[in-house]
């Protein structure tokens, strides 16, 4: 009985948000939002993004691939950050 305990635990802990929302700008000038998006889970910023306002409660790291792996650059809680060629993320994962 502790066994199911401690994996129902563990499931609740993965599942958490982050709380707010982050918002971008593609390099085509449309833009976009996420609102309370799950940690842990690797989202497409589409077209890219050559501006990032991270208005959560959990720091973002985003990425140069569409696979949350390469070239990750770390943007706090409540911070925004603008992004030129060749670095422009194409995904983001937070917690």
């Amino acid at each position: 009985m502790s066994a199911a305990l401690i994996l129902c635990t563990g499931l609740s802990t993965s599942a958490q948000a982050a709380t707010g929302e982050l918002s971008y700008r593609s390099t085509d000038g449309e833009e976009f939002t996420i609102t309370n998006p799950d940690n842990g889970e690797c989202f497409l910023l589409v077209g890219g993004a050559d501006r990032v306002s991270n208005v959560t409660d959990t720091r973002a790291t985003l990425y140069t691939d569409h696979g949350c792996e390469e070239n990750p650059k770390s943007l706090a809680s409540r911070a925004s950050r603008n992004f030129f060629p060749p670095l422009i993320p194409h995904s983001i994962r937070f917690g």
